[in-house]
């Protein structure tokens, strides 16, 4: 038991440590983190996660601040364009089984994991800190919207989502984006975890370890993203999120299929 709590710290500092360097990404890990390594049902994990991605993106948002990397008005609305979506996602999630949910986060696990494998071959135009496109308001709260969707169904901050979306749309240079994306993150993350709050409880004997440790990555990583190649960095650990996705989708099926099984088990016994 101490071992897996220890195992999941550390993983815990490894979903903080990819916020500090990406602006997200790593939000992605902490849900199946929760149902596989500590073993909370997905429905209640989901919650959770949004809990410690949403206090770990704020408390790295801060950390970026202070370098001038986060712009305020374009994360209120960004961010305040998805805290409705974010709110009511939130209260679909009990309605689906925990297979499905746990199959739909693989699925996002491997499209984030190959588009940031994909991305990363441009790293010159993606540390670039200049701006390349005119701000385009009404697809970036278009954008926000669909990003605070995904934030309270799957409990995923959705970094990987929003970088590109405040680069295409708001005209921020990379760095900014990052920095930016922390705190439209923390919004998004807040209102998730409210929607959640009214039909889960909060282990905070869990909540509260795992976002410490967290928010000790997130530190790290904004310091390490001072010094070394956003896409290098990106290129590697995109490969651990593709090979995440792939256990994620055999644990998901395996588990679909399991309980399948029984069930058609417990028909014919009752049938007899």
């Amino acid at each position: 038991m101490e071992t897996t709590f220890a195992f999941s710290l550390a993983l815990s500092a490894l979903v903080g440590f990819s916020l500090g360097v990406f602006g997200g990404g790593g939000s992605i890990l902490a849900v199946p983190i929760l149902v596989y390594v500590t073993h909370i049902a997905p429905s209640q994990a989901v919650g959770m996660s949004l809990a410690i991605v949403g206090g770990t993106s704020l408390t790295a948002s801060y950390a970026h601040h202070r370098k001038g990397r986060v712009r305020a008005r374009v994360a209120l609305l960004f961010g305040g364009s998805g805290i409705a979506t974010a709110f009511l996602a939130a209260r679909l999630t009990h309605l689906v089984t925990g297979s499905f949910l746990m199959s739909s986060f693989a699925t996002l696990m491997l499209v984030v994991g190959i588009a940031m494998l994909v991305s990363a071959r441009g790293a010159k135009a993606d540390e670039d800190d200049a701006p390349s496109r005119r701000p385009q308001p009404i697809p970036a709260v278009l954008a926000g919207a669909g990003v605070g969707a995904v934030t309270g169904f799957l409990g995923v901050g959705g970094g990987f989502l929003v970088v590109p979306a405040l680069i295409a749309f708001t005209g921020l240079g990379m760095r900014e984006a990052v920095g930016t994306s922390l705190l439209v993150i923390a919004i998004n993350s807040a209102a998730g975890f409210i929607g959640h709050l009214e039909v889960d409880g909060l282990n905070l004997g869990l909540v509260v370890p795992f976002t410490v440790a967290a928010v000790v990555g997130g530190v790290v990583g904004e310091r390490t993203a001072r010094s070394l190649s956003l896409a290098n960095l990106r290129g590697g650990f995109a490969l651990f999120v593709i090979a995440v996705g792939v256990v994620v989708a055999v644990l998901a099926f395996t588990g679909a299929r399991a309980a399948s099984l029984s069930s058609v088990a417990e028909s014919r016994v009752a049938a007899a």
